[in-house]
């Protein structure tokens, strides 16, 4: 019942926003509004429970999708921009929220948490917002994902924070740098396993794979990291994000983001939804005004830190000013950080209702927000001082030209360390799951076999430094070149005070997860421990096994982490990614290119754009000729700069009007001729009739000797006494023999 009612609802108003062009997402929170609680007109939703469980569905589709389309390639590309925008966003809008909760006459605690909730964005109504007006491809939105996803980060270290104080009235750094760790840790072993496990399993089931199959891996997989989040104590919509970056990676990505598009429309809707459902008319009514200060203050100085931080990243203001502006209103991490402040009673109950209803506010702006801030720019550029824009287009050439040269030390530093924290995370793993899930499975099994204890537990000790060999030697060995090191040392004053303690450091982590793992397994004195673990280190060092065994393992990642980059043909060099962008597009049937060719298309004098690949199932034609036909589903891989690439996408990925069309009004006529002796048919076939080029017209079927030939080859000969059936979409008067045609 409950379910009926929201998405017939939905359905309805978002039909009514579709007709009066205004984002569907505002239409979903309307609906939610009409059918909530506190709205008396309409039939009710019984069930509240039952909807926050399918709006949770909504948000780990919506992140999914989200994590399908940014890959890790392009969080690393941009993760520094999103690191400082994020933190930059952060600390202005916390002193702005703590600021105006106290002007309210907030409590010193109830500012705090206001502060927080006011930081922090909402994912889910920006990417909505992107897929609303078609703006998810622009080069911008990977910049607005990248902020969205630290923010994301940011406010589950936030949880920990706001959780401590909550309790102990007290700020606990050390449990907040554990937190960070912890996540740190977390991120990088799914990504590392997940990377190397999952495209080999895709890999695997190709041949036997269909869409069905593919969309219950993909949801499976996704729903799997979704729990392994939650069970690690960060959000689902993390886990879910986390997955889909995995999956992007993959040649797979294409096919499973269409897959499950449908479901991410249908459990969003219910998210948006129940959004809506949360608005209460008398908290309107009575803190109208505490509602607007604060949503006032959101979309003014949120979008404006935003902005700078952008700026301060290094990017142009353009890209500054688009991205600023998405960031203006707040949403579901608000509400569980107000959540959280109601279950440990530290805040006025009132505060909860009247952020939703700022979220509801600010979520009405943010599609108008997002769409102003071209014109916006286009205003502002003429009135900053030509001074200014001068030292701004400085600042972002400077950051965004050719990377600046790291003297030698400092690129080895930079390797050594991105080494240790990747194989530690990875060790640290291993040595977990050995210890707590191979370890009891062991005892379990082996000792219901009355095997001795020693032999189970010197067995998983093997078996676990036999997988941990490989990474010990990467821990110690990788990327350590000799000639570099003594080079440095003669060049660089000091630089044995740097490099000696890094190279101290990695082996003192692999014995120091070696000496875990003993620890273990075996209760001897620690002395002891580290002495086998220095000598399992010296065995591992020396072993060209585990170094071999790396290699195919390192291999393999590799190979990946890249397939799907391998897919395509063309790549744009190092140093012109940020001139050029490139876009596979698909060809929609409504596309008023659809049925040209590239030479009538002038695609590169309309829109300045090269057409370098057309991938026709499981055809590719590289550097396609100008005659080549462009055809519906074709994959079109487009290059130019953004605004070229746009101007051409909204024509190749056309949407027609509307989605299905009446052809009622469209008949065809059939009719049937008699051919006797004599007449203007008799004798001849089909093909010199000339009735399909003469007289517009199909044979279908003749009738002979209470036979019925069908579709009839054109080398049928007409005899006497056939009885022709032919359909054509005109009234036919056809000269000498009209008055034998009957229409049937």
């Amino acid at each position: 019942m409950d379910l009926a009612v929201i998405l017939v609802t939905a359905g309805v108003i978002t039909v009514v926003f579709k007709w009066l062009k205004q984002p569907l997402v505002l239409g979903y929170i309307l609906a939610g509004f009409f059918i909530g609680p506190y709205f008396d007109w309409f039939p009710a939703v019984r069930d509240p429970t039952n909807v926050h469980v399918w709006s949770d569905i909504g948000i780990v589709f919506l992140m999914f999708a989200l994590g399908l389309e940014f890959s890790i390639k392009k969080l690393k590309k941009v993760g520094g921009t999103g690191a400082i925008t994020a933190l930059t966003e952060l600390a202005i809008m916390f002193l702005i929220g703590n600021t105006v909760g106290h002007l309210l006459g907030f409590k010193d605690m109830d500012c705090i948490f206001l502060g927080c909730m006011l930081s922090i964005s909402s994912t889910a109504i920006i990417i909505k917002s992107f897929d609303d007006l078609k703006l998810k491809q622009q080069k911008f939105t990977s910049t607005v994902t990248a902020v969205l996803v630290v923010e994301d980060l940011v406010a589950v270290l936030l949880l920990v924070v706001l959780s401590t104080i909550s309790v102990s009235r007290a700020f606990n750094g050390g449990e907040l740098a554990m937190s960070m760790v912890k996540l740190v840790f977390f991120l990088i072993v799914w990504f590392v396993f997940g990377i190397y496990l999952i495209p080999t399993f895709l890999r695997w089931m190709r041949r036997y794979m269909t869409e069905e199959t593919l969309l219950l891996v993909a949801v499976g997989l996704c729903f799997a990291m979704v729990v392994l989040a939650a069970r690690a104590g960060f959000s689902t919509a993390l886990g879910a994000f986390v997955m889909g970056a995995i999956l992007a990676e993959t040649i797979e990505a294409d096919v499973i983001h269409r897959l499950i598009t449908p479901l991410k429309n249908l459990f969003g809707a219910v998210f948006f939804v129940s959004v809506g459902m949360l608005i209460k008319p008398e908290v309107l009514v009575h803190y109208w005004l505490q509602i607007l200060i604060i949503a006032l203050s959101i979309i003014i100085f949120k979008s404006l830190a935003a902005t700078t931080g952008v700026l301060l990243s290094g990017r142009p203001l353009k890209t500054a000013v688009q991205s600023g502006f998405c960031f203006c209103q707040i949403g579901e991490f608000s509400f569980i950080i107000a959540g959280l402040g109601l279950s440990f009673g530290v805040i006025d109950e009132n505060l909860y209702p009247i952020i939703v209803s700022v979220s509801i506010l600010t979520t009405f702006v943010t599609p108008y927000m997002i769409k102003g801030a071209v014109p916006f720019y286009n205003w502002l550029e003429p009135h900053v001082p030509a001074k200014v824009m001068r030292r701004l287009d400085s600042y972002s050439a400077n950051s965004r030209g050719s990377e600046l040269a790291h003297s030698a030390i400092q690129t080895f530093l930079r390797r050594q360390l991105t080494n240790i924290l990747l194989y530690g995370a990875i060790l640290a793993a291993i040595s977990l799951l050995s210890i707590g899930v191979l370890r009891p499975f062991l005892d379990r099994v082996l000792g219901n076999l009355h095997v001795p204890s020693i032999w189970v537990r010197l067995l998983g000790l093997l078996a676990t430094l036999g997988v941990m060999s490989p990474f010990l030697w990467a821990v110690t060995v990788k990327n350590v070149n000799r000639r570099t090191i003594k080079e440095m040392f003669d060049t660089y004053r000091f630089s044995q005070a740097v490099v000696i303690p890094v190279l101290v450091l990695r082996y003192f982590v692999a014995i120091f997860f070696v000496g875990t793992v003993v620890a273990g397994y075996v209760d001897v004195a620690v002395g002891f421990l580290m002495v086998i673990a220095v000598i399992v280190m010296a065995v591992v060092l020396f072993s060209r096994r585990a170094d071999g065994f790396y290699a195919q393992i390192e291999e393999r990642f590799s190979k990946n982490f890249n397939s799907r980059a391998a897919q395509a043909s063309f790549h744009i060099p190092t140093g012109l990614e940020n001139e050029f962008a490139m876009e596979r597009l698909r060809m929609t049937p409504s596309s008023p290119l659809a049925g040209l060719t590239l030479q009538q298309a002038s695609i590169r004098e309309r829109y300045g754009a090269n057409v370098v690949t057309i991938e026709r199932g499981e055809r590719i034609f590289d550097l396609p000729p100008k005659d080549t036909i462009m055809m519906p589903a074709d994959v079109l891989t487009v290059i130019g700069t953004d605004d070229q690439v746009a101007a051409i996408r909204g024509d190749i990925e056309h949407e027609a009007d509307m989605l299905v069309h009446d052809h009622s009004d469209h008949e065809m006529h059939m009719y049937r001729y008699h051919v006797e002796a004599g007449g203007p048919l008799c004798g001849l076939h089909i093909g010199t009739s000339m009735l399909a080029t003469r007289h517009n017209v199909m044979v279908i079927a003749i009738e002979r000797g209470g036979e019925k030939i069908v579709n009839p080859p054109k080398g049928t000969v007409f005899q006497h006494g056939d009885n022709l059936l032919f359909v054509s979409p005109e009234e036919l008067t056809i000269e000498g023999f009209e008055k034998k045609i009957v229409e049937v």
